[in-house]
């Protein structure tokens, strides 16, 4: 008897062993949903940013911890993973497709960035991104097109990066290589200047004030310097990035001179290139 009931016990205990152990095994995680290459969405097919390219558009827009990034279209999560993790900024991910944003909520979390990545299920032709510092896209041209009012009304200064796909007739700032022949866009929101401007401080050509008008296609600028008496006028051609422009005119002897200025509250305030110590100020009159 007292064999017997050893015999049990030590068969018991191995049985409790062995049920401790498989508990003690790790499980491996099998996702509900596993999204495909190339599966449909409600306007584009889903293929992810390759994490070279990501990497670079988020460089090229020098991301910093103080910028709030909106990846439109945000797929697995990565870019506002890549945001938070690279560059410690704060970043939000607009996904339509319910289940795709669930799991790339599951990526922001397994990546350790929950404090700083916030995944919307949303429509980004209806959620307010106003208030991004950057904005990324992976979308196809006429949905950056559908997009590019909205882009445009932002803050003067917001960065735009697209993965492959440009503005139409907004041309780039930069274009970014990618691994693999990969390629991104960057545009820089310019500032709205067209119009009339009453501009002091350009004593080559004549009294003040001179009058400024400029012509503005998205950051390219063109337009003529004319003096307050009529006789001089000055073909101008120049650039805005963000609220800052340049342009360049000739004098009354025919030297290229270059204003640069910063719009501020309305009004543009500059000097001539290599002589800051000449303040050129000027008003907006129509």
């Amino acid at each position: 008897m007292h064999s017997r009931t050893l015999t049990q016990r030590l068969f018991a205990s191995s049985v409790l062993s062995l049920l401790l152990a498989g508990c003690g095994a790790p499980t491996p995680v099998v996702e509900a949903y596993q999204p495909t290459i190339a599966q449909e969405g409600k306007d584009v097919v889903w293929i992810p940013t390759p994490t070279d390219l990501a990497e670079r558009l988020l460089k090229a827009a020098k991301v910093t911890p103080n910028d709030l990034v909106y990846d439109l279209g945000a797929g697995d999560g990565k870019i506002a993973i890549i945001a938070a993790q690279q560059f410690k900024a704060t970043a939000v991910g607009v996904e339509f497709n319910p289940d795709m944003a669930e799991y790339a909520r599951k990526n922001v979390q397994r990546a350790g960035v929950s404090d700083k990545v916030t995944i919307i299920t949303g429509d980004i032709f209806k959620e307010d991104f106003s208030k991004a510092s950057v904005v990324t896209l992976y979308l196809l041209p006429a949905l950056n097109l559908k997009l590019r009012p909205t882009l445009l009304a932002m803050k003067p200064g917001t960065r735009v990066v697209s993965n492959t796909f440009t503005m139409g007739l907004w041309m780039a700032d930069q274009t970014i290589q990618g691994d693999n022949g990969n390629i991104g866009y960057l545009w820089i929101v310019p500032a709205n200047v067209e119009g009339q401007w009453s501009i002091t401080g350009l004593p080559d050509l004549g009294s003040s004030p001179v009058q400024l008008t400029i012509r503005q296609q998205f950051q390219a600028l063109n337009g003529t310097l004319l003096s307050n008496d009529g006789k001089s006028s000055q073909p101008i051609s120049g650039r805005l990035n963000g609220s800052s422009l340049s342009f360049e005119y000739r004098d009354q002897t025919g030297m290229l001179r270059t204003v640069e200025a910063t719009l501020k509250n309305g009004e543009l305030k500059g000097f001539l290139k290599g002589q800051p110590s000449s303040p050129i100020t000027a008003q907006k009159t129509s």
